[in-house]
């Protein structure tokens, strides 16, 4: 029997109805009553029920069977969404993707917003959920934040399947000539557990594997992830999955999963995780959320093909990269927009004054109290990252992402020092009002947009060595003095550069609160070294990873962390997800 529309589902709630500002955002979006997503994609694209794979009423998978790749003569506007660098008071750069396009939406755009999939790691550790904030938030909110149709266990269970089939493969004799010293391929999870980092498999004697050093990362720095975010379709996401280089044999010379002819098993894994994902916001607009987080380790964008889709729907598409302009924005150019072809035609630098004030040195709990000192004493970090966006070609429109504690005079000076650049610099209150308070700001984008093309730039040329492209992204972003490469780190650059794989751009693996690798170093600092400690060849995914100072691909969960105060009520609910 076809899929039918509910043509009855309840109708969501008037605004007035909303819990004030204050409520927790897990009660705020259950207070909203989803539509159908069928009928949601039926009234806003015209996509008849057949073309969607539901999870539900209210989740539901793009179904690549009815699509075909879309064509690049129909795709909308690309706007990009990102942010100074990231404080512990919080930015809310999704909050203010969500907002934007819930604003747009209010002004007769017809417009989506493209997010990235939360990980579980940050919901039980530290960070918290990831589905936005207030009256600006995705629903259903758990679903979303809690094992999301599958996408991640999928890429986990993909990426061990080529963990056990490596190490089957050396207990029976190493046909290809893996060397085991040589292998590169970690396992993943995607908690945090920083016991898990390094340690000793195959122990118990010969019956039970081949004893060797390895450890695991987290899920989302999987090679796979990165895949499954830049392949154009099933048959590209083979080929990369193919070209994945596993380890060495005794000659150095490289060893690929298409060797060990595994690439056939995992797509079949990957198959349904890699059609996007459609869900609605709290004011019932289109939002596609499908892989990429953790701009700090990965490249820490949603995906080529959630993106495609969404530009062939719509007029406008909002997308999101993690993190700071330093790693999310310029990942999204220098690697997702090279490989795909893709270029913004506006882009959005979210501040906030908390933010600025933190840079200044302010303490967390001092933020409320007005100072606008601080302000202009942080706004260092606020004209770095608008500098850096010009080094692309993109004039930012700032977003000021306004809390109740801001005072008017703050906001202001983060006017006037936006100003000084030629800047436009919009309050906005979405958080509070939904798209109610983020229309000025949608306004201020499409102006934007209606001014003219950017003439979007790379960084640098695919010709430049690697070593080059690292320095590049170090000097002319981040403001350091110089790059210090580990002898590991050089010396497995240069046998990269002899594999062929020298045109790849890179993708810098850092602290993501600080421009330098130190995250303790606030504001806008200048003439720090830069620590590569290691590198990683991602042959698959298309780019090298360069590993920075202390970051780890496998977080630890701090002291106290949220999982300790989450659970189920009587009636089976979430409680203590933020």
């Amino acid at each position: 029997m076809p899929l039918q529309y509910n043509e009855s589902a309840p109708a969501a709630p008037a605004e007035a109805e909303l819990p004030p500002p204050g409520t927790p955002d897990i009660e705020i979006a259950r207070s909203v009553q989803p539509q159908s997503i069928l009928l949601l994609a039926q009234q806003r694209f015209g996509l008849p029920a057949d073309s969607l794979i539901p999870f539900g009423h209210y989740k539901a998978k793009l179904n690549m069977k009815h699509f075909g790749l879309p064509d690049p003569a129909t795709y909308g506007k690309l706007v990009l969404v990102t942010a100074v660098t990231p404080t512990p008071a919080g930015e809310g750069k999704t909050t203010t993707s969500v907002g934007l396009n819930d604003g747009l939406n209010r002004l007769g755009v017809k417009s989506s917003v493209c997010l990235r999939e939360p990980s579980l790691g940050p919901c039980f550790g530290m960070k918290g959920g990831a589905a936005g904030g207030g009256r600006a938030q995705v629903i259903p909110m758990e679903d979303i934040n809690l094992h999301f149709n599958g996408d991640f266990h999928a890429i986990t269970a993909a990426h061990n399947l080529l963990a056990s089939i490596i190490d089957n493969h050396i207990h029976w004799g190493s046909e290809s000539g893996l060397d085991p010293r040589y292998i590169s391929w970690r396992r993943v999870m995607d908690l945090n557990d920083r016991a898990l980092r390094n340690m000793i498999v195959g122990l118990g004697g010969a019956a039970h594997g081949l004893p060797r050093e390895t450890g695991f990362d987290i899920t989302v720095a999987s090679e796979i992830m990165a895949i499954l975010c830049m392949a154009d379709g099933l048959a590209d996401l083979r080929q990369r999955l193919a070209r994945i280089i596993i380890g060495r044999r005794r000659d150095l010379s490289p060893v690929t999963v298409g060797d060990l002819g595994a690439e056939g098993a995992m797509a079949i894994l990957l198959r349904d995780a890699l059609q996007p994902n459609l869900v609605q916001s709290l004011e019932h607009n289109p939002v596609f959320i499908h892989g990429g987080p953790f701009a700090n380790i990965a490249h820490g964008c949603n995906s080529v093909m959630a993106t495609r889709y969404a530009l062939s729907l719509n007029d406008v598409v909002v997308t999101e990269a993690g993190f700071g302009a330093d790693l999310g924005a310029e990942k999204f150019i220098d690697i997702k927009c090279r490989q795909s072809g893709l270029r913004p035609d506006a882009a959005v630098l979210v501040c906030t004054v908390r933010a600025l004030k933190m840079q200044a040195g302010t303490a967390k709990s001092k933020l409320a109290t007005p100072d606008v000192q601080a302000v202009y004493a942080g706004s260092d970090n606020l004209q770095r990252h608008i500098r850096n966006l010009r080094q692309f070609g993109l004039t930012p429109v700032v977003s000021i992402n306004r809390f109740p504690t801001d005072s008017d005079d703050e906001i202001a000076a983060i006017q006037a020092i936006c100003g000084d650049w030629g800047v436009r610099a919009i309050p906005a209150q979405h958080w509070a009002e939904g798209g109610a308070g983020a229309t000025d700001l949608a306004q201020a984008v499409m102006d934007q947009m209606d001014a003219g093309e950017p003439d979007v730039q790379f960084l640098y040329p695919d010709e430049l060595p690697l070593t080059e492209k690292i320095e590049t992204i170090a000097t002319r972003l981040y403001d350091a003095a110089r790059v210090d490469f580990s002898p590991d780190a050089k010396r497995q650059l240069e046998e990269y550069e002899q594999l062929g794989f020298g045109h790849l751009p890179v993708c810098i693996a850092k602290t993501q609160y600080s421009f330098s690798a130190n995250p303790k170093l606030r504001g806008a600092p200048s003439g720090h070294v830069l620590p590569v400690r290691e590198v990683r060849l991602c042959a698959g995914a298309g780019f090298v990873v360069a590993v920075c100072g202390d970051i780890m691909t496998m977080p630890g969960l701090p002291r106290h962390p949220a999982a300790l105060d989450m659970g189920l009520n009587a009636e089976g609910d979430v409680y203590g997800l933020v």
